[in-house]
């Protein structure tokens, strides 16, 4: 396996090689030696090598951990792949025009050349420590968050000061003289995920979306090539962050930085793997070199002042956003439905020279991801992209919503070769798959349904699992990992594995998660058909409760050890907070109250005469024609504040049908204030027509007809509802021939069972928010912010929820970072940083939930 990857030796002579082919392209030259005296190379790649450092350049650094082979083999495919086709790929010309690429293929030379012919799986440098043991983490030896230790035999022994190693020194060195680096990427292996830069306190940065659209573009243009999808994690607490790391170092730089980790081991088959890496990651790459210049300090084109929401509605999200404009200037906005997606073509939906964009046609209750970015349409320049806008569609006028987090004591893993497995439970992470030591690992997550109302009917639902770690998952395209919905008639024990192990699935949920799928650091989501909803709905009302198998792959292939993947529980010291905890989210309504309104009047209303003994419609002896009125009153409904109104339909029967003529019959609904007099009916002014029109013939077969309001009807509807007004029908003939004459029909009107009805279903729903907090306040206990308030005294509060956001007031529930829910008047901003301004939004919510206008504090650092 190794004869097919090139050694340090092989790769220099490769560069040497390309240099004397294309000088004008390319060069080769040391930026320091290693403690065994190696040159550590960089290559340069540009359109003019000579004008090189004067354009904007990307950062490229490959193994620095010995045994990640990766970096090197791919900085090598890369080169050749760029040059070999700079005078014939058009594209490839276009991004070198403005884009300089500098590459340190092995940042580790020392400890390479030791994998590569002796130990493979060294990762440290050769440094001869003091006690006489060898090597330092290179990736532990830059600054920021820099620990030290003096573990000199560990894998991640940062060293006795920052910098204190020739190959850290010189990688500083160049990237502080070369202030036209724009982009650094650092490659490693393994996990297939990119890893952005962080400063270590916890809080997003004005270039975290673009750090994290970058990785997504990137990821995409992987996923394109083999189907393989990349995950995305910045730290966040409170998990212990990576320590004086490269990436830290270069962002601190004003650099936009990520670790990108390839593959699923650190020397990978290289025809089965390694091969099909490289041709993925090489268009990934050159997406990187083509944002380069976009964030070039001699840019132009600076990102918008300010990207906020004014509206949020179920169907609808309106933004708006500052910037100084010119007839030069266009915005492209981007929306996606999973938070850390692409910014593409594909989801790119608006070019706008407005200030200001309306999205409509969305669905209700569901996430949307916003990004916006300012391009010059002379230059082609764009700008860094503004803080990414989240937020949460409002329900639909029938639905409620409801998040529901796993039980923690009735969630964990269980695994055939351990003892403990009760001991996991509520405190550890959910392992899922198969390795050597554990045997098969299932996790079992609980929900508890009982808030859902026993006549819910769930319109949507899906089972959300955050994966914190996939390095262990180490076969590629191998197995599936599936969510299945428990029996728990027949569960048992469910801390027991073979219980467990044993467990009738009454249905899975969804698709399968495949292994090329597993995305760390980005929510994976099982969304429930209906009739999967129709079997979690007979689960909570049966037990109140449901249960979730979660498994993968049972057996491992020769050579491997594991196929193990790791997902949060949110709790104990090894989740990542409550926020990531698994989560079961619904869409619901309720069965609705049927409601039968009879008319308080009708009348038939013809050119000579206005009668309200019966109903008929159609046409008189002189060809005029005939109407049917009818008025319904609504002051036996329930109140509006409380109610909403869900579907409606007039019904109306027929008397005895002789006619064969062609006419039809619609129904209109129209101003109850109208006139009873022929004038006032023909000329009418009609609100809506009421379901489709019905002709003689079809009344011969059907007796029974049914007009069914349409969405906008049902909008009036529902107004008149507020004032409990009366609502009015006109029943209108019309024929097809010029002149018809003593045709009519005659409608049901002394049987009351055959009458003309109004039928409403509505359900109790409260229409509107509760009012807001009040008495708010910041202050600092015991080292951290702490956020106060008074809650609403009102029937009907539910709670409050606290988001906090560092670049807007936050409008949405779903615009930052959830630090609180509940029904407390107080919580703490316990990772937050107190030296960064930043705002904090309150919103009282009720059942549906309906949420208040928010109350904005803002925190400004002292």
């Amino acid at each position: 396996m190794k004869q097919l990857y090139r050694s340090y030796n092989e790769s220099t002579e490769i560069f040497k090689d390309l240099e004397k082919k294309f000088p004008n392209n390319f060069k080769l030259e040391s930026i320091g030696q290693t403690w065994e005296k190696r040159d550590i190379n960089l290559i340069t790649i540009s359109m003019d090598i000579k004008k090189a450092d004067e354009q904007p350049a990307l950062f490229f650094t490959g193994t620095i951990h010995a045994r990640e082979w990766i970096g090197h083999e791919l900085a090598v495919e890369f080169a050749q792949y760029i040059l070999e086709k700079l005078d014939t790929d058009t594209t490839i010309q276009s991004y070198l025009k403005g884009t300089t690429i500098y590459m340190v293929p092995c940042a580790n030379p020392d400890g390479f050349d030791y994998s590569y012919n002796h130990f493979s799986f060294w990762r440290k440098n050769r440094r001869p420590n003091i006690d006489g043991s060898y090597g330092v983490d290179l990736n532990r030896n830059f600054p920021i968050g820099y620990v030290k230790s003096t573990k000199t035999t560990s894998n991640v022994y940062g060293g006795p000061e920052p910098f204190s190693e020739p190959e850290t020194r010189a990688l500083r060195d160049f990237v502080e003289t070369h202030k036209n680096i724009t982009i650094a990427l650092d490659y490693h292996s393994q996990g297939n995920v990119f890893f952005p830069a962080h400063d270590f306190r916890h809080e997003d940065t004005i270039d975290t979306t673009d750090m994290n659209t970058l990785c997504a573009n990137m990821a995409e243009e992987i996923r394109k090539i083999s189907g393989r999808e990349y995950g995305i994690h910045q730290g966040k607490p409170p998990i212990k962050l990576i320590s004086g790391s490269g990436r830290e170092f270069y962002h601190s730089l004003g650099i936009i930085s990520t670790v990108v980790e390839v593959g699923t081991r650190n020397i990978s088959d290289y025809m089965d793997d390694m091969n099909e890496n490289l041709r993925e990651h090489i268009p990934a790459l050159l997406y990187a070199v083509n944002e380069v210049p976009n964030y070039s300090k001699n840019n132009s084109v600076k990102r918008v002042d300010s990207f906020e929401i004014t509206e949020i509605g179920s169907h609808h999200v309106n933004l708006k956003w500052g910037y100084e404009t010119n007839e030069n200037i266009f915005f492209e906005i981007y929306r996606a439905q999973k938070d850390k997606q692409f910014c593409n073509s594909s989801n790119l939906i608006a070019r706008t020279q407005s200030l200001e964009f309306s999205d409509i046609n969305l669905t209700s209750n569901k996430d949307y991801f916003y990004n916006i970015r300012v391009v010059n349409k002379l230059t082609g320049e764009k700008s860094p992209f503004y803080p990414q806008i989240r937020l949460r569609t409002d329900c639909d006028y029938d639905e409620f919503s409801r998040t529901y987090y796993a039980t923690a004591k009735e969630t964990g893993y269980v695994a055939e070769n351990l003892n403990n497995n009760a001991s996991h439970f509520g405190v550890n992470s959910l392992f899922v798959g198969i390795d050597e030591n554990k045997g098969i690992s299932y996790a079992i997550v609980t929900v508890s349904l009982k808030s859902v109302p026993e006549n819910a009917i769930i319109k949507d639902a899906s089972i959300n699992l955050y994966p914190i770690n996939r390095v262990s998952t180490t076969i590629e395209k191998y197995g599936e990992w599936n969510v299945g919905i428990v029996n728990q008639e027949t569960m048992g024990d469910i801390t027991k594995y073979e219980d467990v192990d044993n467990m009738q699935i009454i249905q899975y949920v969804g698709r399968p998660t495949e292994s090329h799928q597993l995305t760390q650091g980005i929510w994976r989501t099982w969304s429930f058909s209906g009739m999967e909803c129709k079997t979690l709905q007979e689960m909570g009302q049966k037990y109140g409760k449901v249960v979730f198998r979660v498994e993968g792959p049972k057996e491992l292939i020769i050579g491997r050890t594991r196929q193990m993947m790791q997902w949060d529980i949110g709790y104990g010291k090894f989740g990542y907070g409550l926020t990531y905890r698994p989560r079961l989210e619904l869409t619901y309504t309720i069965k609705p109250t049927i409601t039968e309104l009879y008319p308080k009047e009708v009348f038939t209303v013809s050119r000579n005469s206005i009668n309200q003994d019966g109903i008929s419609s159609g046409f008189d002896e002189n060809g005029k024609k005939i109407y049917s009125t009818f008025e319904f009153n609504l002051s036996s409904m329930p109140p509006y504040e409380d109610t909403m109104i869900t579907k409606a339909y007039f019904e109306l029967n027929s008397t005895n049908i002789y006619i064969k003529d062609d006419i039809r019959f619609h129904l209109e609904f129209v101003d109850e204030n109208i006139d009873q007099d022929y004038d006032s009916i023909a000329n009418r002014e009609i609100i809506q027509n009421i379901g489709y029109d019905v002709s003689a013939n079809e009344l011969k077969n059907n007796q029974t007809q049914y007009f069914l309001f349409d969405s906008f009807a049902e909008i009036i509807l529902n107004e008149k509802l507020k004032n409990k007004s009366d609502v009015a029908f006109v029943l209108k003939p019309t024929s097809s021939k010029k002149s018809i004459k003593n045709k009519s029909v005659s409608w049901e009107i002394k049987n009351q069972a055959l009458s003309p009805k109004l039928i409403i279903e509505h359900i109790p729903k409260r229409r509107y928010p509760l009012p807001k907090v009040t008495n708010t306040s910041l202050s600092l206990e015991n080292g951290k912010i702490k956020i106060s308030w008074e809650n609403p005294k009102e029937i009907g509060f539910k709670g409050t929820k606290v988001i906090k956001n560092a670049f807007r007031e936050p409008y949405s529930t779903h615009d930052g970072q959830k630090l609180y829910a509940g029904t407390d008047n107080y919580t703490f901003d316990d990772f937050g940083a107190k030296d960064i301004d930043k705002y904090y939004a309150i919103f009282t919510y009720d059942e549906v939930p309906n949420y208040s206008e928010p109350v904005i504090i803002k925190y400004e650092a002292k």
